[in-house]
Protein backbone atom coordinates (compact mmCIF):
# COMPACT_ATOMS: atom_id res chain seq x y z
CA UNK A 1 0.00 0.00 0.00
CA UNK A 2 1.52 3.35 -1.01
CA UNK A 3 2.22 5.93 1.64
CA UNK A 4 -0.28 8.72 1.92
CA UNK A 5 0.97 11.98 0.45
CA UNK A 6 2.27 14.52 2.91
CA UNK A 7 0.27 17.69 2.54
CA UNK A 8 1.65 21.14 3.36
CA UNK A 9 0.16 22.95 6.35
CA UNK A 10 -3.18 24.56 5.52
CA UNK A 11 -4.14 28.16 6.24
CA UNK A 12 -5.83 26.95 9.45
CA UNK A 13 -2.76 24.91 10.43
CA UNK A 14 -0.50 27.91 9.98
CA UNK A 15 -2.91 30.17 11.88
CA UNK A 16 -2.91 27.75 14.84
CA UNK A 17 0.88 27.64 14.75
CA UNK A 18 1.00 31.44 14.61
CA UNK A 19 -1.28 31.80 17.64
CA UNK A 20 0.91 29.37 19.57
CA UNK A 21 4.05 31.26 18.50
CA UNK A 22 2.45 34.61 19.40
CA UNK A 23 1.90 33.37 22.95
CA UNK A 24 5.64 32.78 23.17
CA UNK A 25 6.92 36.14 21.97
CA UNK A 26 9.02 38.11 24.46
CA UNK A 27 6.87 39.96 27.04
CA UNK A 28 8.71 43.20 26.27
CA UNK A 29 7.51 43.00 22.68
CA UNK A 30 4.06 41.62 23.52
CA UNK A 31 3.42 44.73 25.63
CA UNK A 32 3.37 46.76 22.41
CA UNK A 33 0.46 44.86 20.91
CA UNK A 34 -2.99 44.50 22.38
CA UNK A 35 -5.84 42.60 20.78
CA UNK A 36 -3.89 41.94 17.61
CA UNK A 37 -5.58 39.85 14.94
CA UNK A 38 -3.41 37.26 13.24
CA UNK A 39 -4.51 36.52 9.73
CA UNK A 40 -3.01 33.97 7.38
CA UNK A 41 -3.46 34.35 3.62
CA UNK A 42 -1.76 32.44 0.85
CA UNK A 43 -0.22 35.63 -0.60
CA UNK A 44 -0.40 39.40 -0.07
CA UNK A 45 -3.21 41.06 -1.99
CA UNK A 46 -2.47 43.08 -5.13
CA UNK A 47 -2.70 46.43 -3.32
CA UNK A 48 -0.10 45.29 -0.78
CA UNK A 49 2.14 43.98 -3.56
CA UNK A 50 2.00 47.39 -5.28
CA UNK A 51 2.38 49.36 -2.03
CA UNK A 52 5.43 47.32 -0.99
CA UNK A 53 6.94 47.33 -4.50
CA UNK A 54 7.24 43.56 -4.58
CA UNK A 55 8.75 41.87 -7.60
CA UNK A 56 7.05 38.63 -6.59
CA UNK A 57 4.36 37.75 -4.03
CA UNK A 58 6.94 35.31 -2.60
CA UNK A 59 9.05 38.30 -1.47
CA UNK A 60 6.90 39.03 1.60
CA UNK A 61 6.50 36.57 4.51
CA UNK A 62 4.44 38.81 6.75
CA UNK A 63 3.15 42.32 7.36
CA UNK A 64 1.99 44.25 10.42
CA UNK A 65 -0.80 46.73 9.85
CA UNK A 66 -2.07 48.86 12.67
CA UNK A 67 -1.81 51.99 14.72
CA UNK A 68 1.03 52.33 17.23
CA UNK A 69 -0.17 52.40 20.85
CA UNK A 70 0.82 56.06 21.42
CA UNK A 71 -1.30 57.02 18.40
CA UNK A 72 -4.41 55.02 19.34
CA UNK A 73 -7.51 56.91 20.29
CA UNK A 74 -10.33 55.88 22.59
CA UNK A 75 -12.62 56.31 19.60
CA UNK A 76 -10.69 53.78 17.49
CA UNK A 77 -12.82 51.93 14.97
CA UNK A 78 -12.64 48.35 13.74
CA UNK A 79 -10.51 49.53 10.82
CA UNK A 80 -7.91 50.62 13.39
CA UNK A 81 -7.41 47.05 14.65
CA UNK A 82 -3.87 45.81 14.68
CA UNK A 83 -3.38 42.91 12.28
CA UNK A 84 -0.45 40.72 11.53
CA UNK A 85 -0.67 39.11 8.13
CA UNK A 86 1.33 35.97 7.54
CA UNK A 87 1.65 34.76 3.98
CA UNK A 88 1.47 30.99 3.85
CA UNK A 89 2.97 30.21 0.46
CA UNK A 90 6.07 32.43 0.88
CA UNK A 91 6.57 31.05 4.42
CA UNK A 92 6.28 27.46 3.18
CA UNK A 93 8.65 28.23 0.31
CA UNK A 94 11.19 29.65 2.77
CA UNK A 95 10.68 26.63 5.04
CA UNK A 96 11.43 24.23 2.17
CA UNK A 97 14.51 26.22 1.10
CA UNK A 98 16.04 26.49 4.57
CA UNK A 99 14.85 23.34 6.40
CA UNK A 100 14.37 25.53 9.50
CA UNK A 101 11.68 24.56 11.98
CA UNK A 102 8.33 25.96 10.80
CA UNK A 103 7.39 27.15 14.29
CA UNK A 104 10.68 29.07 14.53
CA UNK A 105 10.09 30.70 11.15
CA UNK A 106 6.57 31.80 12.10
CA UNK A 107 7.75 33.11 15.48
CA UNK A 108 10.60 35.01 13.83
CA UNK A 109 8.23 36.60 11.28
CA UNK A 110 5.81 37.62 14.06
CA UNK A 111 8.57 39.20 16.14
CA UNK A 112 10.02 41.05 13.18
CA UNK A 113 6.68 42.34 11.94
CA UNK A 114 5.80 43.69 15.39
CA UNK A 115 9.29 45.13 15.83
CA UNK A 116 9.40 46.83 12.44
CA UNK A 117 5.98 48.34 12.99
CA UNK A 118 7.11 49.87 16.27
CA UNK A 119 10.45 51.06 14.93
CA UNK A 120 12.82 48.55 16.51
CA UNK A 121 16.12 47.92 14.78
CA UNK A 122 17.09 44.43 13.62
CA UNK A 123 19.59 44.31 16.49
CA UNK A 124 16.82 45.16 18.99
CA UNK A 125 14.62 42.41 17.58
CA UNK A 126 17.44 39.86 17.59
CA UNK A 127 18.10 40.68 21.25
CA UNK A 128 14.39 40.41 22.13
CA UNK A 129 14.03 37.18 20.18
CA UNK A 130 17.02 35.74 22.02
CA UNK A 131 15.47 36.62 25.40
CA UNK A 132 12.56 34.26 24.81
CA UNK A 133 14.54 31.24 23.60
Amino acid sequence: MPDEPILPPSLDDLESLAREAFEGIPPTLASFVKDVEIRVDDFPDEDTEREMGLESPFDLLGLYRGVALPNKSVSATASDLDRIFLYRRPILDYWCETNEDLYDIVRHVLIHEIGHHFGFSDADMDRLEGEAE
